[in-house]
């Protein structure tokens, strides 16, 4: 039996609309913006493992345009672990919350036969600057703030076989939190944003396409990857979460022939803690690019907004 949809006059971003946070006004000028995420590990480190599962819960509310305001600690912890493990990961989480400028108010654990962590988290949001991802326009230009290939790559460091500087690359990748990003599309009134995580790139891009009634045509080799990616590709460092993508977006998406399995592999590689997909107008983009540059935030332009067709998605 279906969900029935929450319906609300102050619930102005709800689940039914697959954006990334929910929002409830609160008053004529704010809302509350809310979400919340866990997983399992997926590196080594139990800092960083903490560190990047708070980036990747802040990341919800950034894409929405919001400020973090509080977070809740959520954790499975199998009993027979060393507790200076839990500790470990926590503070990770505290300190990438703390540089969000917002804290950690609670939180909730049980044991748990496999290690999960994750956070709760409540920012606040001008209500007339709530950024989703339905408003992309035609004629719009595609922004990706961080490189592809998170989950090939900690595939790989889990297979033992990603060298230690691309280890580390990923690792810090995945701790940097989308505040930057945020800021700046705020700054030069993005039209549509969402962040790319678990859908990966066609995915999270494929449903900005679907909820705007666009489609969207990327340039491959406008693409910024991790160092390797397709290297672990080719060697079977390939996430579960990638063939659940392939699957539901086969009838929605073309991809060109001239693309290797590999490079296939990455487009529907599921991510964890990715850029924001920023959608805006042309005529906003030198100052936005210029702006990015004066304060060292690298962003690429990987395609555009083109009239509705039957295919959403289309990789050149």
């Amino acid at each position: 039996m279906a969900i029935p949809p929450e319906v609300h006059p102050d619930l102005l971003v709800g689940f039914n609309k697959a954006d990334d946070s929910g929002v409830f006004r609160i008053n004529d000028q704010q809302a509350l913006v809310q979400t919340v995420d866990f997983f399992p590990p997926i590196v080594d480190d139990p800092y960083s493992f903490g560190q990047i599962a708070a980036a990747n819960a802040l990341s919800d509310i950034y894409a929405m345009g919001g400020t973090p305001l509080t977070a809740l600690n959520i954790v499975g912890f199998p009993p027979q672990m060393d507790r200076r493990i839990m500790q470990a990961i926590l503070l990770g989480g505290a300190d990438k919350i703390h540089e969000a400028g917002a804290v950690i108010v609670g939180g909730h654990s049980i044991k748990d036969n496999e290690l999960k962590y994750g956070l709760a988290c409540t920012g606040i949001i001008d209500i007339n600057k709530i950024v989703t991802n339905d408003m992309a326009r035609l004629g719009d230009i595609l922004i990706l703030t961080k490189p592809l290939g998170t989950g090939n790559s900690t595939t790989a460091i889990k297979q033992k076989v990603a060298s230690d500087e691309d280890a580390a690359r990923v690792t810090g990748q995945m701790a940097e939190l989308n505040k930057p990003a945020s800021e700046l599309m705020l700054r030069h009134g993005a039209n549509a944003a969402t962040d790319v995580t678990g859908f990966g790139i066609l995915g999270h891009a494929y449903e900005m396409a679907e909820a705007s009634g666009v489609s969207i045509e990327i340039e491959f080799g406008r693409l910024p990857l991790l160092p390797n990616v397709t290297k672990y590709a080719e060697a079977g460092a390939l996430t579960g979460g990638a063939d659940a993508n392939r699957e539901f977006l086969s009838d929605k998406v073309a991809v060109s022939d001239s693309l290797s399995k590999a490079q296939n592999d990455v487009l529907y590689d599921a991510q964890t803690s990715g850029g924001l997909l920023i959608s805006l107008t042309e005529k906003r983009l030198k100052d936005f690019l210029d702006d990015a540059r004066s304060e060292d935030l690298v962003v690429w332009q990987i395609g555009r907004v083109t009239r509705r067709t039957d295919i959403s998605i289309t990789v050149w």
